[in-house]
């Protein structure tokens, strides 16, 4: 592929920051009337620009173009240093697609300070994709908070009755992994003189042991916190309980990839032997991860919730992926997400517009809803398969893919895991029993209407692209699989005898 151009820069540079730009519009100059339309118009030209990407996306090799290098601050050398491969490429069109859904799943939800809901939805965006495409740690570190305040008050304003207790609980949580972050970054930066990922890459080998170990683990807490790992998990149910439908669509969608994200782009490239020295633990945790996430959401009886608790039981799937360190694994787990930000998200939208004709979330509030909701019905069972790993449906070849290279590295972890598989089925088909099925007996639901125009735009949507990775994944996985190699390369690398890195793990 060639070099990306000064054009593709500023391109990229829009993309960005087109969210940010339009919510500080519509927070200071667009009337409150008219905030969801320009919200709604910024994220669709957003979305629009990255589709300029999609060719590079898909014929990327697998060492990083750099599209964006601005010095920025040049006394301490850090630059706007941004670009993408398959796998950021892939995440930040997600993005960009979720961010329209999250919009028009709004339109009618939010009804009070609109202005200031569609300002900090615009500026997560930004934070995220700046996230996805920074090559400088320190500049991904400020993507990183940046994504960190606006949630925190779409959650704080927009929430439920417990928001206050839940945003804050997230906020917490999430700046103690950042701080630890922060030193890390600042630690490396001393050792190398760079920010830049590529300096880092090749100076972090030359670290001693001991720095090395602390400094990777910095970065590996951070970014299990926001994934977010068994134990570090709990702050995930309390915020999509309490966060608005579109807060949950985008926490669940993209934000949580970030911490995927970051272990794959920085904190295993970075210091590959001692990611391979704690892969056994991560695996394990990943596995308590599924099934303590797939029991514990077959106990829930508020939808919001079960699905939040998916979430955990999904999510540890990934990182079981990611850490078996087999190509088929991490192109699996990196395809998951994708999974994970499609079926989730959906569930999430379904919930909320639900909950927008009921005001509850309880499921003995429900049954029989497929008798009057035909649609809604069809739909929501699409998003529920698509969870399950229905074959045919885009779960299924994340989850075999992370199962089948997962084996070789521990049998006996991946077999458990598996399993997980079988109770996820368990909770989401009564989740769908209980809602759907039965007689249609409470006056309350037999008024219910079924799902407008706009409503079902956006589950479509979603379900198609559901359809389209179950039955033709290959479109996905091509550009994800040069980053899944160039990462096995690296872990085998500094484990192979006679290198400096396994000399230094061995204490030689």
């Amino acid at each position: 592929m060639p070099e990306l151009t000064n054009h593709h820069a500023a391109l990229l540079l829009l993309m960005t920051f087109l969210p940010a730009v339009t919510g500080i519009v519509i927070a200071a100059a667009v009337p409150a009337a008219l905030a969801r339309t320009v919200a709604l118009a910024g994220a669709v030209l957003t979305f629009l620009v990255s589709l300029t990407f999609v060719g590079g996306i898909f014929g990327m090799p697998a060492d990083f173009t750099a599209a964006v290098n601005i010095p920025w601050i040049e006394r301490y050398n850090v630059a706007l240093l941004m670009g993408l491969d398959g796998l950021s490429g892939s995440l930040v069109l997600l993005t960009n697609v979720l961010i329209i859904l999250a919009v028009l799943g709004s339109w009618t939800a939010i009804a009070a300070r609109q202005k200031e809901f569609y300002f900090y939805l615009l500026l997560l965006q930004t934070g995220i994709l700046g996230a996805f495409l920074a090559l400088d740690l320190l500049l991904f570190y400020i993507f990183w908070e940046i994504m960190l305040i606006p949630l925190y008050f779409l959650i704080g304003i927009f929430g439920s009755k417990n928001r206050i207790y839940a945003t804050t609980k997230f906020f917490l949580y999430t700046m103690a992994g950042s701080l630890l972050m922060l030193l890390g970054i600042i630690a490396l930066y001393f050792h190398t003189g760079s920010f830049a990922l590529a300096d880092a890459l090749g100076a972090a080998a030359t670290l001693d042991p001991t720095a090395r170990l602390l400094i990777f683990l910095s970065f590996v807490i951070a970014f299990a916190i926001k994934v977010p790992l068994f134990p570090l998990h709990t702050w995930l149910p309390d915020a999509h309980t309490e966060a608005p439908t579109a807060g949950s669509v985008v926490l669940a969608g993209v934000l949580l990839k970030t911490g995927v994200y970051g272990l794959l782009r920085f904190a295993i490239p970075l210091f590959p032997a001692e990611a391979a020295r704690i892969a056994p633990l991560m695996m394990l945790l990943a596995v308590i991860a599924i099934i303590y996430g797939a029991l514990t959401a077959f106990a829930q009886r508020d939808m919001k919730r079960l699905v939040a608790y998916s979430s955990v039981s999904h999510m540890g799937f990934i990182v079981l992926g990611v850490f078996a360190f087999r190509e088929a694994a991490i192109t699996g787990a990196s395809l998951q997400m994708i999974n994970h930000g499609i079926s989730t998200s959906g569930l999430f939208l379904c919930v909320g517009y639900l909950y927008e004709r009921r005001h509850t979330r309880e499921l003995a509030a429900f049954g029989g809803l497929a008798h009057n909701m035909k649609l809604y019905a069809v739909l929501t069972m699409i998003m529920i398969l698509s969870s399950v790993g229905l074959p045919g449906l885009n779960g299924f070849v994340g989850e075999f893919m992370i199962l089948v290279g997962a084996y070789p590295a521990n049998a006996v972890l991946t077999i458990i895991a598996a399993t997980g598989v079988i109770l996820a089925a368990c909770y989401l088909l009564r989740l769908m029993q209980e809602t759907f099925y039965g007689p249609l007996d409470k006056d309350e639901n037999k008024v219910l209407r079924d799902l407008n125009p706009r409503e079902s735009f956006t589950l479509v949507v979603l379900a198609v692209f559901a359809l389209w990775i179950g039955l033709y994944p290959r479109t996905f996985t091509e550009p994800l699989a040069p980053v899944s190699e160039r990462i096995v390369r690296a872990v085998e690398a500094a484990q192979s005898p006679g290198s400096a890195l396994a000399d230094a793990t061995a204490g030689k």
